[in-house]
């Protein structure tokens, strides 16, 4: 396997904790997808998932809440928090979790892009926009803390 394949064990889950998964076999199919039924679904200009067969994909904690997106597909999320977290296949047994929902979403890079008719026009320019990172634009902002809820990375 190679250094950056994904491997057996990835963990993650909701926003807010309520939702914890575990993915027991090496993903596969990382990729993301410009289709518009993912920007809606994703409130987000593109959605990134990998996937495992269905009997691979372990709820720790709570329980997905669905929506069938279509004749093809339901999409699970966390009821609590609305963090989308899974698209499963009515066609295939397998279930597909989002990479930002994965407690180290850096360590699965998508190999393909799908969907591309949908792709929005300045996707391709932004590399190229003006940066900053989070604790400066905050201190810019004149913002100590966000007090955040996020639940950490990891189980708890």
């Amino acid at each position: 396997m190679d250094a950056d394949e994904p491997r057996a064990g990835l963990t993650g889950g909701c926003q807010c904790g309520a939702v914890r998964y575990r993915l027991d076999a090496t993903p596969r199919g990382v990729h993301v997808w410009h289709c518009r039924m993912c920007q809606k679904a994703g409130g987000a200009p593109f959605m990134a998932f990998t996937g495992v067969a269905a009997k691979d994909f372990k709820l720790m904690r709570g329980a997905l809440s669905t929506f069938a997106s279509s004749e093809i597909a339901e999409r699970g999320f966390c009821s609590q928090c609305g963090t989308p977290l899974t698209y499963r296949s009515k066609r295939f047994d397998n279930v597909s979790v989002t990479l930002g929902s994965l407690d180290r979403p850096a360590d699965v890079a998508p190999k393909r892009q799908l969907g591309v008719e949908s792709r929005l026009p300045w996707f391709a320019g932004l590399p190229a926009l003006p940066e900053i990172a989070t604790d400066v634009w905050m201190a810019k902002m004149k913002i100590a803390a966000t007090g955040g809820r996020q639940h950490p990375d990891h189980e708890t």
